[in-house]
């Protein structure tokens, strides 16, 4: 059970409520597998995606995960909404809530932005993304791969390496993962990791090396070229060959160690193709996953509405 309508962030869940989320991922991550692709559980229910960022892997698990559950799924991008026409963010919640929206998925460009909407509107919101705060469904479907791999999260070392400063994923796996009992070890270029990140319970590697010696689990991230001024590192090229993961580098992991990456990738920049493509690489069982812990967070939401009604 989840103690709030809303679904914003790690930073403010329990370890209980993420092991609610992450128990009842695994149940649905199962029956998907198996092939099950209908449940009711939200019949007569409304979820609306409403994306003022791009996105191809959020977007669609949560419309997927909202069209399982029975829900009736419609899909906002601002660029063909009335956002375009000067509406504010509190402006379309109301009009949501004039429509008897049950559920919104939100990604938006501005940190908070999704906190800020769950305040003005009787929905429950869903936060799939907020500037370079957080991104909670993202961090929880990367625990529910490695709980699934190892049986579990207490104990396990995970090293994230790639665009610290500009990335949500972080922020929400530090959170998360520390409170469930594991550790985060994160490398990049100084100019790509905040002064305060350690403040979120990570440790900051002062090589690859370091950060992968150990490690259960890989992570790459994205350099988010579009979040940037520029003048953060020489070149992609120099990137790719001073701090991206290479096949070399995981023989200091722990033994049985597995690639993640909340996608989209760069080949041969964060992570080497073989890598990506290898027998490690669980990236596209993180996916599945994604699914799962979304229809796991809708469900449990619902279940809040149903008993706060």
């Amino acid at each position: 059970m989840l103690n709030s309508k809303d679904l914003l962030g790690l930073r403010n869940l329990s370890a209980e409520e993420i092991s609610s989320i992450l128990s009842l991922a695994a149940d649905y991550k199962k029956k998907v597998l198996a092939g099950k692709k209908k449940f009711d559980l939200l019949s007569g229910r409304t979820l609306v995606t409403l994306f003022y960022e791009n996105s191809t892997r959020t977007r669609t698990s949560f419309e997927l995960a909202g069209k399982l559950l029975g829900a009736h799924e419609v899909n906002i991008s601002a660029s063909s909404s009335s956002v375009q026409k000067g509406e504010t963010l509190i402006d379309t919640g109301k009009t949501l809530d004039a429509l008897s929206t049950d559920f919104i998925a939100i990604r938006h460009p501005m940190a908070g932005a999704p906190h800020l909407l769950a305040k003005t509107v009787k929905a429950s919101v869903l936060n799939g993304g907020d500037g370079m705060n957080e991104h909670p469904t993202q961090a929880l479907l990367d625990m529910l791969t490695l709980k699934e791999e190892f049986g579990g999260l207490k104990g396990l070392k995970v090293a994230i390496l790639g665009d610290i400063k500009h990335s949500r994923v972080a922020k929400s796996n530090a959170f998360g993962l520390k409170k469930m009992g594991a550790e985060v070890w994160v490398y990049a270029p100084k100019t790509l990791i905040p002064s305060e990140f350690e403040k979120l319970g990570a440790h900051v590697a002062h090589s690859r090396e370091e950060a992968i010696e150990g490690a259960n689990a890989v992570m790459g991230l994205r350099i988010q070229l579009e979040r940037q001024s520029g003048g953060l590192f020489p070149s992609l090229s120099e990137y790719s060959t001073f701090y991206g993961v290479k096949d070399e580098l995981l023989k200091g992991a722990a033994k049985g160690a597995i690639i993640l990456h909340p996608g989209p990738v760069n080949r041969g920049i964060e992570l080497t193709p073989s890598l990506i493509d290898g027998a490690n690489s669980r990236i596209e069982s993180q996916v599945t996953s994604g699914l799962c812990v979304r229809m796991a967070a809708l469900t449990l939401l619902n279940e809040y509405r149903e008993k706060h009604a």
